[in-house]
């Protein structure tokens, strides 16, 4: 027994210890955009269910040969060994085209580690019906509580342990090794296995009873996982637009949703129905009420968000993977079982992932979830009601309380589904309540709104999710006026106002780059001869800010849109021999407040530098509602011989064009140093002294910045 639980918690450990091991390996390959997470999680999804449909086919048709199971088991270890390191190649790189990046990143997972991880997917039901037949009177259902408590721990040792450790070839590299101990493992229990004894029919079904399982039942094991995929993946997206794309944000929300699997798999009276359901209830309701927040002035703390969503993916997932060991089949229907499991969780990804973006154009899809789990339980508990044998006569009091109870319960039941459904109504309503134009893709959800309609100050603004990337007002007086976090007092403003070659006489033209195109508020500031090259990873945020933006339409000097990711252009130009040697570079690429982690590493500021002129300035946007990104920043810029300054410019409440604003000026440039320090732009540093924090492509700890 003891080889049986060593190789069913290495392969688990390992089946999800890889996927935040590449997912972090190709993040900065694909704009560190939330998407990656979930597209990565579709495939190992799909490949769960591969994998379980391999083990299933492999049982039922070769159940009485088991030195064939053996013999192709084996043979296809081999065959993934040699497929073996994991590591990526350069060559998978994509390219920046701006095209959806799902097609790249499903083929290179599939390149990379697509073969080991379908074999590390069948090994859990297929080592579990060998443990069956080998020891015919236990349970191998304890076994699925062992496998998921393997996967929780390869999950959460990730950011804890591997990740802060070990740089990221490194991790693939230590990951490849490990799958070579797994395979002896599998070796050993294969043997085990061949030589164990055929059991005999009297003592197949051990302690367990057999009890006739409905069609209807197979359709609720489909439905139940699939709800609680969808649980996962849409309150993880909404966690990290908002916050950062970053492996912590996916392993806690994911560690969670294994964690109900052990607790419900490891024994039926863990699960208890008459606890999770209020305690999800109260977790959802408290998420929608987080959600129709998002218009409000004031902010809840960021943990406190981050403990909300946990707690709706949490006690959401338990009552749905709880319900279907309530309906759980005996263990000669195992490999089915789990293979309906896996192909619901497949569903659920292929929704949210694929299909929710053609469908809605919001984030609705966390809606419909919710939605699902609330009939998929209203199901469960009408099920489970005993129908009250009616006799003549006068009923006894203990039928009336039954009945009292019944009554109420059904109605606080209807009355929560009903404020459940106005309060999601509500947030659709309100979420595009001023829209003129939205659009939805593998970035996220963008809107055009139009406010103050009719009057001179009418404006329209562009968001991305809530936080807005641009303000234009439609008066002819205004339209191009710098608004937002690009006002004349904001760092931007600086940059334009005191750099050495527009105080020359003649003023000289300028090359400008942008990371971030956003509405295209920056190019406001174009003078005839300057040429400003901005770079955006969305083609719909180019589309957006044509068609009913007009500042690069406005543009004085030449502007031009280069779509794909900032690093991967800059890098390619620079293999090229195109250095930009810009006068200025503005880093401003942030999708809501989440952040791209990857453009504020030290190798990505080599790049950034590498294109400046010898006198120019990087300007970097550290505006944040959770993170103080300050520190960071002021390092690279001390790793790299630059100076640092702060340009923190809060508004009157009057002037209500202008956003509250965080820039970080770097330079070495004497002139540009001298005329910050002597203007009124400038503004203390929160701390005199910067903590130790600097970022590398291989480490970032978001911890560390989060207020």
């Amino acid at each position: 027994m003891p080889i049986f639980i060593a190789v069913v918690f290495l392969s688990a450990f390992l089946l999800f210890q890889v996927q935040p091991v590449i997912a972090r390996y190709i993040l900065p390959w694909y704009g560190g955009s939330p998407g990656v997470w979930t597209t990565c999680l579709l495939f190992f999804q799909v490949g769960l269910l591969g994998g379980y449909a391999y083990a299933h086919a492999l049982v039922t048709f070769l159940r009485e040969k088991r030195r064939w199971q053996v013999g192709i088991h084996l043979t296809l270890l081999g065959v993934a060994f040699a497929l073996l390191p994991i590591t990526p190649s350069d060559e998978l790189k994509p390219d920046a085209s701006g095209t959806s990046p799902i097609g790249g990143i499903v083929q290179l997972l599939a390149v990379t580690v697509g073969f080991p991880y379908l074999l590390l997917s069948a090994s859990g039901p297929l080592l579990q019906h060998w443990f069956s037949e080998v020891f015919p009177g236990r349970s191998p259902y304890r076994l699925y509580a062992v496998s998921n408590l393997g996967s929780l721990l390869g999950l959460l040792t990730y950011p804890f342990l591997f990740e802060p450790l070990l740089n990221v070839p490194q991790q693939t590299t230590l990951w490849s090794a490990a799958f070579g101990v797994y395979g002896i493992l599998a070796i050993v229990a294969a043997l085990v296995f061949l030589k164990g004894k055929k059991p005999a029919a009297t003592v197949s079904a051990g302690k367990e009873i057999e009890v006739a399982r409905s069609g209807f039942d197979v359709i609720l094991w489909i439905a139940f996982s699939a709800c609680g995929s969808m649980l996962l993946l849409s309150l993880t997206s909404q966690m990290c637009q908002d916050v950062a794309v970053v492996p912590f944000l996916w392993v806690i929300p994911l560690s969670l949703y294994l964690l109900t699997f052990v607790i419900a798999f490891d024994h039926e009276r863990r699960y208890l129905r008459t606890l999770a359901i209020p305690l999800a209830a109260g977790a959802m309701g408290m998420t929608i009420w987080l959600m129709n927040r998002q218009y409000a002035n004031t902010e809840w703390p960021l943990l406190w968000q981050i403990v909300i969503y946990c707690s709706a993916i949490f006690f959401g997932c338990l009552i749905c993977h709880g319900e279907v060991v309530r309906m759980k089949p005996h263990s000669r229907h195992l490999t089915g079982f789990y293979l309906s499991i896996s192909l619901g969780g497949a569903i659920g990804g292929l929704f949210v992932s694929l299909f929710a973006p053609r469908l809605f154009t919001g984030y609705w899809e966390l809606h419909v979830a919710f939605g699902l789990l609330a009939i998929l339980t209203s199901i469960q508990l009408w099920r489970s009601l005993r129908p009250l044998k009616w006799q003549r006569g006068p009923l006894k009091a203990a039928a009336w309380r039954r009945i009292v109870i019944a009554i109420v319960g059904i109605s606080i039941w209807i009355c929560g589904l009903t404020a459940m459904g106005l309060a999601l109504r509500h947030h659709m309503k309100e979420s595009q309540n001023t829209a003129l134009a939205v659009k939805r893709g593998f970035y996220g959800v963008l809107q055009v709104s139009s406010e103050l309609a009719g009057t001179e100050d009418e404006y329209r603004s562009l968001y991305h999710g809530r936080i807005s990337h641009g303000r234009q007002y439609q008066n002819e007086d205004y339209r191009r006026l710098a608004t937002t976090y690009y006002s004349l007092d904001s760092g931007v403003g600086a940059v334009f106002e005191l750099l050495p070659a527009r105080t020359e006489t003649p003023p000289a033209p300028l090359h400008v780059g942008v990371v971030g195109l956003g509405v295209g508020t920056i190019a406001t500031y174009a003078e005839p001869g300057d040429r400003f090259r901005l770079y955006e990873i969305n083609p719909q945020v180019e589309d957006l800010a044509r068609s009913h933006f007009t500042y690069l339409a406005d543009c004085a000097g030449e502007e031009s849109v280069i779509l794909g990711d900032a690093r991967i252009s800059l890098e390619r130009e620079l293999a090229e021999g195109q250095k930009q040697a810009f006068d200025a570079l503005f880093v401003d690429a942030f999708s809501g407040d989440s952040i791209p982690i990857h453009l504020l590493t030290r190798e990505a500021f080599a790049l950034y530098f590498e294109h400046l002129k010898p006198g120019g300035v990087l300007a970097v946007h550290i505006t944040n509602l959770h993170l103080d990104l300050a520190d960071p920043v002021r390092n690279l810029a001390t790793e790299f011989g630059y100076q640092a300054f702060r340009v923190d410019h809060s508004p009157d409440a009057v002037d209500y064009h202008t956003y509250y604003s965080d820039w970080v000026l770097i330079t070495k440039d004497e002139g540009m140093i001298r005329a910050l320090e002597s203007s009124d732009f400038l503004s203390e540093w929160d701390r005199e002294v910067p903590k130790e924090i600097l970022w590398t492509d291989d480490y970032s700890n978001l911890f560390e910045v989060a207020f």
